[in-house]
């Protein structure tokens, strides 16, 4: 059987939560970001969050801040994007 390319796989909020330490320089500690030239993380879409981190990380997104995204992206593994996401989408 094959799955289609919205097949999610499970994260882990927790591991999510502790890779998520660089992330709180601009995304805010809660994700919530203070400076508005950053978006807030908490709450979205986790599906969203793991199709831009893999875009980042392929290069695909370019403008405003993407720079800086490519290269954080860059030293991420699909579980480590999959468990960033898990935690994210899990906060409100």
């Amino acid at each position: 059987m094959a799955f289609g390319a919205s097949t999610a796989i499970a994260g882990d909020a927790a591991a999510g939560k502790a890779k998520s330490a660089v992330c709180a320089a601009c995304h805010g500690a809660n994700g919530m970001a203070a400076i508005k030239t950053y978006p807030n993380l908490a709450g979205q879409n986790k599906e969203y969050l793991v199709s831009s981190l893999k875009a980042y990380k392929a290069k695909q997104r370019t403008g405003g801040m993407a720079a800086i995204m490519q290269a954080q992206a860059a030293g991420l593994s699909d579980a480590d994007i999959e468990n960033l996401a898990e935690y994210y989408s899990s906060l409100k």
